[in-house]
């Protein structure tokens, strides 16, 4: 059932028809023991009446008949009464009284089953006179009398029961128009337009839709603006190298000299490694913004790792890098590749900074995390808490550098479950970066 307004309508009226089904059994079982009690109650006076009566009542009519027992229209309908003398002789009985006795009992109500019919009766015995006054109906006729009255108010309740069903119907669909309104509003919008949706008026149930829609379209604005920075940033970073690029490409062309020609196709070469560089860390963000959060961990030998990326990247002369021999065969659980990217990242940040010095490598006190540290200029404080964020190049910024390093190693980090720290030495010049876990 995939419409809301037919499932609730379903809900609500099979709730309604058990809870009148309820009501309906409810009232059966109270008005059959309030029936009941009312009958019994005339049994005794009519018994009583009939007691009190039966001194008038001698014994045999002149032509040797039994006396009936006068009684007023309405008993003579619903009750019977025999009289009957304590040696066991019928002395009289009403007009629709059976002839056979209707009960054993000597006093108080009993029931039995006379001529077919199950019979409840009250006796009273009067000694002083002789006599034993039996008075009775039929259990049948209550319990018709009881169905009628529930099929007096059943049969109403039928016939509301469409026009019940039309109110809930026409009132749930007033009651879900607001969403058929956010419906139409979003269906004509455009594609651009992702301003929040008004929800002061929505009713209490509709506003946490309305306002986890305007949620998303903050967070769908927010990555759009994230690709238009990142396209303008590419090609702005990447109109300045290809330029250079034409430009040595020209200048190696047209000189006559081979120094000059030489000077012009290593700036070329300067220029596509910058490229490259530039372009790799573009699609790094990319595959990792294209990731979930968390990757799948694995055990990772840090020491083995931290020499690989060292060992593949050339470091510019009067730069060295030192890996604390306390690495080797150190561990830790992380996604291999989102590490990868993070040391990678952060030794380059550190080359980068650098024109001479060097670059440390080691476990961190505790074993719960390593530690990188350059002899670069540090990062001023207030910066320190922008240089996650992509593109921030601050004071310090390197001629090579785009501003993605530092935001792609605390992607990684994250992706690995793990927290990048950066703060700045206090022994000497430089930054330290902390890759911390556990």
């Amino acid at each position: 059932m995939r419409s809301l307004r037919v499932r609730l309508f379903a809900i609500l009226l099979l709730a309604t028809g058990l809870i009148w089904l309820s009501a309906m059994a409810w009232i059966y079982l109270g008005s059959k023991h309030e029936v009941e009690q009312v009958l019994d109650n005339r049994l005794q006076e009519a018994a009583r009446m009939v007691g009190s009566l039966v001194g008038t009542v001698g014994g045999r009519n002149p032509d040797g008949t039994q006396p009936t027992i006068p009684a007023p229209t309405a008993y003579e309908r619903q009750l019977s009464c025999q009289i009957w003398s304590l040696d066991g002789r019928m002395v009289a009985r009403s007009s629709g009284a059976p002839e056979q006795r209707l009960t054993d009992a000597p006093a108080g109500f009993s029931e039995r089953e006379v001529d077919g019919e199950a019979w409840r009766v009250f006796t009273v015995e009067d000694s002083e006179k002789g006599i034993r006054v039996m008075v009775g109906d039929r259990l049948g006729r209550r319990q018709r009398l009881v169905t009628d009255l529930i099929m007096g108010l059943l049969t109403p309740a039928l016939l509301v029961v469409p026009l019940l069903g039309m109110l809930i119907w026409a009132s749930l669909g007033r009651g879900l128009s607001p969403l058929r309104r956010m419906a139409r509003n979003l269906a004509d919008r455009d594609a651009d337009d992702m301003s929040a949706i008004d929800a002061r008026q929505a009713p209490a149930e509709v506003r946490p839709l309305a306002e986890a829609l305007n949620g998303l379209f903050l967070k769908v604005e927010a990555a759009r603006r994230h690709e238009r920075e990142v396209t303008a940033f590419a090609a702005h970073e990447l109109r300045t190298p290809l330029a250079g690029l034409k430009t040595q490409a020209q200048v190696a062309m047209a000189a006559a000299d081979p120094d000059v020609a030489k000077a012009a196709l290593r700036q070329i070469l300067a220029a596509v490694d910058r490229t490259t560089h530039l372009v790799r860390q573009l699609l790094d963000a990319a595959r990792l913004d294209a990731a979930g959060e968390i990757s799948p961990v694995t055990d990772v030998d840090v020491g083995v790792l931290i020499a690989e990326i060292v060992e593949g990247m050339r470091a510019p002369p009067g730069i060295r890098t030192v890996i604390d021999p306390g690495l080797r065969g150190f561990t830790m659980r992380a996604d291999p590749e989102s590490l990868r990217l993070a040391v990678r990242n952060l030794h380059e940040n550190a080359v980068q900074h650098m024109r001479t010095g060097t670059v440390e490598w080691r476990a961190r006190p505790g074993g719960r995390g390593i530690v990188v540290c350059d002899e670069g200029p540090g990062i001023p404080e207030e910066e320190l808490s922008h240089v996650t964020k992509r593109f921030f190049r601050g004071r310090h910024k390197s001629a090579t550098g785009s501003g993605l390093g530092l935001a792609i190693t605390e992607m990684a980090a994250k992706r690995s479950g793990i927290t990048l720290r950066l703060r700045n030495r206090t022994d000497r010049p430089g930054l330290q970066a902390e890759i911390l876990w556990g």
